[in-house]
């Protein structure tokens, strides 16, 4: 299995900035993609940003400009830098990976896995 853990989530105010962060960890070969979603009190989960192995990067539109996502493959890290923050921003931010690993009998499996989330509140 791979497990995902992410931090850096917090209150701030308006115009303000926040680092998320997410680390990847279990008897991973390799992760293809890793993501942002975010989903808002009443609302659907949605894609943030995400980044693939090589470096390709897709962001939505609401954010472009402001947050940028990055990812060291070396330590299974991605990460979401995210400025001028608004009070639609406000969610919980969920990390997303997928690639495959060596299950228990040495096997490569797929994965698909998502972290427990962090909260992220923007007042204004």
């Amino acid at each position: 299995q791979v497990q995902l853990v992410e931090s850096g989530g917090g209150l701030v105010q308006a115009g303000g900035s926040l680092r998320l962060s997410c680390v990847a960890s279990g008897t991973i070969f390799s992760i293809n993609s890793m993501g942002w979603y975010r989903q808002a009190p009443g609302k659907q989960r949605e894609l943030v940003a995400d980044i693939t192995k090589d470096g390709n990067t897709g962001t939505a539109d609401s954010v472009k400009g402001r947050f940028t996502i990055s990812r060291d493959n070396a330590k299974n890290t991605v990460s979401l830098q995210m400025n001028n923050l608004k009070p639609e921003d406000t969610g919980v931010y969920y990390c997303r990976a997928v690639g495959n690993y060596f299950s228990n009998r040495a096997v490569l499996t797929p994965f698909d896995s998502w972290g427990q989330g962090t909260q992220v509140t923007v007042s204004s």
